[in-house]
């Protein structure tokens, strides 16, 4: 049924995010945004995102920004070319040389901040900073001189150096350390009830040490009271840590994987110690070889999520379980997903999501229950899969929004706009081009750092120009058969800023109807268009502006004719 007057007014507002679909979509959706999001903290408006500004200038490509408090001074550390640097209030020191030109990753524990490049693992305490020295773990206790007692702690995969203690019997000069063939290059430290002593000499081959005097029976019964700290180094043990290129904290420890000569497996720190990586606590994902590319800590679980492949096991879960005999581990469970993750992975606002093939996927069920995933991408899926360099993806949390930088690409996932989709949650998206690729990205006090070719940016001129555009889906006006023509009263926007406003119905080209400058609240734009099908309005802007409402009329006339 016609209206009585033939008149239906259009109000454009309660703007959403993009859709890319290229469907019949939803009039708060765009099919063609860019730059555009909602500042929550400002307006419930769309506007134009914020302008990248020069934080520090660098000359190689920033791989990592960390942040470090030494006291009151905060440092920004900027991994930059095959250099780290610190920065303190605008002076930039060297720290260290000879890094893997590739993204890092770092964390903060104890007050120690560590690295991690592909290449090295260093720790760094606000004054120096080296590899991480390791522990060094004592590997046998209660021995007697000729061998045998008790295995007390395992080998530390970051360090060569291990301690045995023994129970002397006041009679053997000859003590067998648990190792042969241990490092030549390194003189052992041997103690006599907790003293230093030289008058001894090693047989390194055989893993033994012999005394000029046979040390004295111990003071106190049964405690041992010789102890050899020795080093046997073990070729590409460090390096299982060294080359992980993923970090997570979970249950106060740290796990790590990437490494590309073990891809699918996953290594873990002891608790409350980064430097102590036992050779023993490893666990891997599967027995495929199908590489991991995610780490995420949620839903009290670690998950690691792997490449797809063959053997349609691609995600898995460890929980924190407490064994009789080796105390706290982390056995690997395989979920029942089988879709796999191309992309990276995250705890979005406690919302486990992941990246495949076909978007962003986001686990439903938690460890009790049986897991399905959940697409969280469907709006922006045929322009964000397609992306050249998808599947090497940053991912960083900021203001609400998951942003997913590819290239100078950033796609936005609303966290505060959700709808639901066949009965799950997706999120509306927005979509912005960059003035520059983005190669790294960090959060630090609210503030979004941005790395790049040539230095540190912040996402935080909110004056400065930024070319950006809403476009309106399709308009039928509810009655896709008839023709339609505009009220020559004209369209009210509610706007501030600049504003270009361009109209374009089924035969024509985007044409401009006007550009308003200066715009503080509202302005009036006379659009003339008659015996059209649909209409598209579309908002431009080469400064700044922002849009609360736009109010169309239009006559609706007799059936369209061919």
């Amino acid at each position: 049924m016609m209206p009585d007057n033939n008149l239906i007014p259009r109000i454009y507002s309660n703007f959403r995010g993009v859709d890319f679909r290229g469907e019949e979509i939803n009039l708060v959706r765009s099919p063609d945004s860019v730059n555009i999001w909602k500042d929550y903290k400002e307006t419930e408006s769309i506007r134009t995102r914020p302008k990248m500004e020069l934080k520090e200038a660098f000359e190689g490509i920033v791989y990592g920004i960390f942040f470090y408090k030494a006291g009151e001074t905060e440092e920004m550390l900027v991994h930059s070319g095959t250099s780290l640097y610190r920065v303190v209030d605008g002076v930039k020191t060297e720290l260290y040389s000879g890094l893997n030109p590739a993204r890092s990753d770092g964390f903060l524990y104890g007050g120690v901040w560590y690295f991690k490049d592909g290449k090295h693992y260093l720790q760094y305490d606000g004054s120096s900073i080296k590899e991480v020295e390791g522990y060094t773990p004592t590997t046998s206790i209660a021995r007697r001189p000729g061998g045998g007692g008790t295995i007390y702690e395992d080998v530390n995969l970051l360090i060569g150096k291990r301690i045995n203690t023994f129970l002397a019997d006041g009679e053997s000069t000859e003590y067998c350390l648990d190792a042969q063939y241990i490092d030549s290059d390194y003189v052992p430290i041997v103690k006599v009830n907790d003293e230093e002593t030289q008058a001894f000499t090693v047989d390194y081959e055989a893993g033994k040490i012999t005394f000029e005097v046979a040390p004295e029976v111990p003071l106190t019964d049964g405690q041992d009271n010789v102890s050899v700290e020795f080093r046997k180094t073990v070729e590409g043990y460090r390096d299982k840590i060294n080359k992980c290129t993923l970090l997570q904290l979970f249950d106060n420890r740290v796990f790590f994987s990437g490494n590309p000569e073990y891809p699918n497996t996953i290594f873990h720190c002891s608790l409350d110690d980064p430097s102590y990586c036992s050779d023993l606590d490893y666990y891997n994902e599967g027995l495929d070889m199908a590489p991991i590319r995610g780490l995420v800590a949620g839903n009290n679980a670690l998950w690691a999520f792997k490449e797809p492949s063959h053997a349609n096991t691609t995600v898995f879960y460890h929980t924190p379980t407490n064994d009789h005999e080796y105390g706290k581990i982390y056995p690997s469970v395989h979920s029942s997903i089988s879709t796999g993750c191309v992309g990276g992975a995250i705890n979005f606002n406690d919302d486990i999501v992941f990246f495949s093939e076909r978007g962003m996927e986001g686990i439903n069920g938690d460890i009790t229950a049986e897991q399905a995933i959940a697409h969280r991408s469907s709006l922006a899926d045929r322009k964000l899969t397609t992306e050249e360099g998808y599947k090497d993806m940053i991912l960083a949390e900021w203001e609400g929004y998951l942003m997913v930088f590819i290239g100078n690409r950033v796609y936005l996932a609303d966290g505060r706009g959700t709808f639901s989709n066949d009965g799950h949650r997706e999120y509306e998206w927005f979509y912005w081009e960059m003035e520059k690729a983005i190669t790294g990205a960090r959060v630090n006090g609210g503030v979004l750092y941005l790395g790049t070719e040539d230095g540190v940016y912040t996402l935080t001129d909110m004056e400065g120009d930024v070319v950006s555009w809403w476009t309106t889906p399709k308009d039928r006006f509810n009655y896709p058969q008839h023709q339609k023509t505009t009220n020559k009263r004209g369209c009210v926007v509610e706007a501030t800023g600049d504003v270009e406003v361009y109209a374009k119905t089924e035969d024509t080209d985007f044409e401009l109807i006007g550009t308003y400058e200066g715009i503080t609240d509202y302005f009036v734009s006379r659009i003339k268009r008659k015996k059209f099908k649909d209409i598209q309005l579309k908002f431009h802007s080469k400064t700044r502006f922002s849009i609360e409402t736009a109010t169309l009329e239009c006559f609706v006339g007799g059936y369209i004719k061919r």
